[in-house]
């Protein structure tokens, strides 16, 4: 082909269409490599370790890749000036004393216009470190103008105020645990603990060196040592004040040199359906730490049945918020606040079928109040004490068990006493087993849960309470004085 018949080569349309190629190719292998990191550890380690970083990535995983990337820009660079059809050593030199004189001019003004200012300057970097620091106990409007202060370039919404004023208190809570614990069976492992799981948790109060931290029991359900990771990126070790399992709250303690804040209780009996929540936490371990997702507040005094002990039974009726705020694996125990940054409830659970969407449930913070103060004061929650064991009507209603009982064909709910205990109230009361209970203080109990919620919320030690029942086929009636 003769050198008339040769087309010039568009040299900055070859480099763009070099370039969309490569960011095609890495768009694709980035969503392959981030769904397997999802999926497990190894993943997120190849993920992170992924050495197909385009050319125009800042972000490099080692001092190597770091070096190997310049020599890759330079040798672009001196393509890129061959192909410009030879302007010489003029079109090398002229650019750089260009560069040179320009920078000269520059470093002038700017010691011109800052001579003297030093001491100012000093104090403003001062102004601006103290500024960075969020406190959960300013209001609202102290935290947003801040954020604007420092952020003259963006709009700060009441939202961004919010989180900013309370994710420094949420935490990653860690479950360690021994294999031997972990795989039930093993009679060999490493005596040093690993993870389990993961969840997240709230610093709630600060009390001489000790601060107190709330999540959720089944986070740390099991724990031979537990780590909390700090939003600082500092990691703790934890220790357990106190668990409830009825109510799925447990505290820790960590010590309070590490701490930078707590969070601000809000009230959840006066909230209404439709206000803002945010969700904050840890969902899918801590490599999504301090993550937020917004909805609202779908539902109020809520009643989930739970299965404590997996026996397919339910044994207790957890009195919840409702809320379509993304609720995920590893959000437990994390904060639901409100549009003033202020702990509204503690993320617990959610329905997880699949063709049900945006239903996450919290416990309501004005219980959380109440349970932590016992947990800390005691270990745990002062309830009133019957001595019996349970198990629904409903249950037996097909076996013979039922027709030992004996009981009137009108009656159709209650809870059959299956065991009662030594020295106990009950016991003092004369019940024993086989006892059907329908009634307490008069009020109709239809299974177990109906009177754990009766004896748990309307009773307490010390006070007496009127059982009604059945004992073969005879309706008979019994005060106890509750321990």
């Amino acid at each position: 082909m003769s050198d008339e018949n040769k087309r010039p080569i568009d040299r900055e349309k070859y480099r763009r269409t070099a370039r969309n190629f490569t960011d095609k190719n890495q768009s694709a292998e980035d969503a392959e490599n981030q769904f397997e990191f999802t999926r497990s550890r190894e993943a997120q380690r190849e993920f992170e370790t992924d050495d197909t970083v385009s050319q125009n990535d800042s972000i490099s995983n080692s001092d190597e890749e770091v070096s190997d990337n310049r020599n890759v820009s330079g040798s672009n660079n001196k393509r890129s000036g061959a192909g410009s059809g030879g302007g010489g050593f003029k079109s090398i030199i002229l650019p750089i004393i260009s560069g040179i004189v320009g920078a000269l001019i520059v470093l002038g003004l700017y010691l011109l216009f800052t001579s003297g200012d030093d001491d100012g300057s000093e104090e403003t970097g001062t102004d601006e470190e103290t500024a960075s620091e969020v406190d959960s106990s300013q209001d609202l409007s102290e935290v947003k103008q801040q954020l604007e202060e420092e952020n003259t370039d963006k709009v700060i919404t009441d939202t961004t105020a919010a989180v900013q004023k309370a994710k420094p208190a949420v935490v990653s809570v860690i479950n360690m645990q021994r294999i031997q614990s972990i795989i039930p069976g093993m009679t060999e492992g490493s005596d040093e603990a690993e993870e389990a799981g993961s969840g997240s948790g709230v610093i709630y109060k600060t009390d001489g060196d000790i601060s107190y931290v709330v999540t959720n029991h089944h986070v740390v359900d099991g724990a031979e040592e537990i780590k909390i990771n700090l939003e600082s990126g500092d990691s703790v070790d934890a220790e357990l004040v106190g668990t409830d399992i009825w109510t799925d709250l447990a505290v820790l303690s960590i010590p309070s040199d590490v701490v930078e804040t707590t969070i601000e209780f809000g009230e959840s009996s006066n909230l209404l359906v439709g206000e803002p929540a945010i969700a904050i936490g840890s969902p899918l371990g801590e490599i999504f730490s301090g993550s937020v997702s917004q909805g609202i507040i779908s539902g109020l005094d809520r009643s989930v049945p739970v299965d404590l002990d997996g026996n397919g039974s339910n044994d207790w009726e957890a009195s919840v918020l409702q809320t379509d705020a993304a609720i995920n694996p590893g959000n437990s125990g994390g904060a639901l606040i409100d549009s003033n940054g202020r702990l509204i409830g503690i993320n617990s659970m959610k329905v997880g079928i699949a063709s049900v969407e945006g239903i996450g449930f919290a416990i309501p913070v004005d219980e959380v109040k109440e349970v932590t103060s016992q947990l800390e004061e005691n270990g745990e929650v002062i309830r009133p004490f019957l001595g019996i064991t349970l198990q629904d009507l409903l249950n037996v209603a097909s076996s013979p068990v039922y027709d030992q009982l004996q009981l009137p064909e009108d009656v159709k709910g209650g809870v059959i006493v299956s065991g009662v205990q030594e020295n106990s109230p009950a016991a003092a009361a004369g019940l024993q087993e086989l006892d059907v209970i329908t009634h307490l203080d008069g009020e109709p109990i239809n299974n177990m849960v109906e009177l754990r919620q009766h004896l748990y919320y309307a009773k307490e030690s010390g006070e007496e309470m009127t059982i009604d029942f059945f004992r073969n086929g005879e309706q008979q009636s019994v005060t106890v004085t509750l321990e």
